[in-house]
């Protein structure tokens, strides 16, 4: 079987620019199969395929939450470290006009429009992460310190107990 044509996304050009290696791992996407569906197709441990949720605060300001895919973030926890009232979920279609992205291929690189970045402390501490690559069906894996060279996150602990 011949291997699938990586995709040229916005978060590929802004990784290439940035001078980041990465390796692009294309899956077959599943309508709702999230983290869990490409952990198990590529062989990999859920903890290291990290989401990338869009959320906004009580005065609709997007932000980007990253969290570790066997996890949840816990809204409450993320709103008290960052000094909002409430944090929520966008809306998909709100999401994908602040990223440019369909939601289930949003990737925190490349995005339309410049949001702060939340990433769960113990991210940090892994050596190489999975994460969306700007497209439903594929991931990419890169080394985690790319990850916060580039997108500057504010650490902060909001996965849910």
């Amino acid at each position: 079987m011949a291997k699938a044509k990586e995709p040229v996304t916005q978060a590929v050009r802004a990784l290439r620019a940035a001078g980041v290696a990465f390796e692009g791992h294309p899956y077959a996407y599943v309508e709702g199969g999230g983290t869990a569906q490409f952990a198990r197709e590529a062989g990999v441990d859920e903890h290291l395929v990290i989401k990338t949720l869009i959320m906004e605060d009580e005065a609709a300001r997007p932000l980007i939450a990253l969290m570790h895919g066997d996890r949840q973030v816990s809204a409450q926890a993320l709103a008290r470290q960052i000094g909002a009232k409430r944090v929520l979920p966008c809306a998909p279609a709100v999401a994908e006009r602040h990223t440019g992205y369909k939601v289930g291929g949003t990737s925190p690189f490349g995005t339309r429009q410049r949001m702060p970045v939340y990433c769960e402390a113990g991210i940090a501490g892994l050596p190489r992460i999975y994460i969306n690559g700007g497209k439903r069906g594929y991931i990419i894996s890169l080394a985690t310190q790319d990850l916060l060279a580039l997108l500057a996150p504010t650490l902060v602990e909001m996965a849910q107990a």
